[in-house]
């Protein structure tokens, strides 16, 4: 594969942290609830970076095939289109992360729940094999979802709802109700990520026809949206902190909305697309920050 540094830009590192939220959330409440277990975490996290990165990759691959990176595209080069990396290079680059995922999930289901009783463990790799399955068919093929208005149902679903409460499970082998506050929280700041990235791309993205969801309802009422994934998030949160955190406590994941709303004021601001690519770090950053304080506030107790 040569050089490593193009393959170092095309797993985009700038998007693990968000990648990883999810898991760290669902980490924060198994131990609020009393459960604990470094290895399943340590796996866990793997597992998600490698799910990350294969997404990475075979976004990069299937924009790139498809046309839509090119020179209207604002932000950074992709690899495939930079040619930094060839295409048949980039396929054998995805089908390796396939194998490191297929590896890594085995491991963790393993650790997690052991192959006596199969009812968790078979649940767990059709997930993750759903998980991989949803990586690669955002941009690639005739039929990819994030070319017809999916991406952003696709993104809740996967680093919110599974990514938060399926690592709960990991743990605590049921599901409790109080985890779906944090679960869609997490859900939608990542959708409101894949939204910024719409955003920017709007007019580069309409002309190569990749209907993402800003394409469909335009660059305005993309903004009104964003603002709703956003406030909505946030009240989750507040819900969640009043039922389960005490005292001083309640406040410590909400400081993370002080960056976000911030991030909304200066999104409100902006009538265009090409000012919105710093917004996407921030907001990522962001919510990767409040994972951190919830694990901080669920952990405190212990």
């Amino acid at each position: 594969m040569g050089n490593i540094n193009p393959w170092i830009s095309a797993a985009r590192l700038r998007t693990l942290p968000l990648s990883v939220s999810g898991i760290v959330v669902g980490t924060a409440l198994a131990n609020l609830y009393g459960f604990e277990d470094t290895i399943v975490f340590v796996l866990a996290l793997l597992t998600t970076i490698g799910f990350q990165v294969t997404s990475n990759f075979a976004n990069d691959y299937g924009d790139g095939v498809k046309g839509t990176d090119n020179d209207e595209r604002i932000g950074p080069k992709r690899a495939l289109q930079s040619g930094n990396i060839s295409r048949q290079e980039l396929k054998e680059g995805i089908i390796f992360s396939i194998i490191i995922d297929v590896i890594l999930v085995v491991a963790l289901v393993y650790f997690a729940f052991g192959f006596e009783d199969m009812l968790y463990p078979i649940l767990f790799l059709i997930l993750g094999a759903a998980s991989i399955w949803a990586a690669i068919k955002y941009t690639v093929g005739a039929s990819a979802y994030g070319y017809r208005g999916l991406g952003d149902l696709f993104v809740f679903l996967f680093f919110g709802l599974l990514a938060v409460m399926g690592s709960m499970v990991l743990y605590t082998k049921q599901l409790y109700a109080m985890s779906l506050l944090p679960a869609i929280a997490i859900g939608l700041l990542s959708a409101g990520v894949l939204n910024l990235n719409n955003l920017r791309d709007y007019e580069s993205d309409k002309n190569a026809n990749k209907n993402t969801l800003i394409v469909f309802i335009g660059f305005q009422k993309g903004k009104i949206y964003h603002y709703a994934l956003l406030i909505t998030a946030f009240l989750c949160i507040l819900a969640f902190s009043v039922l389960n955190l005490k005292g001083a406590l309640f406040f410590l994941p909400l400081i993370a909305f002080i960056p976000i709303f911030l991030h909304l004021k200066r999104v409100h601001a902006t009538d265009r697309n090409d000012q919105i690519d710093p917004e996407l770090k921030k907001l990522a950053l962001s919510t990767f920050f409040l994972s951190v304080l919830i694990y901080i506030s669920c952990n405190i107790f212990l």
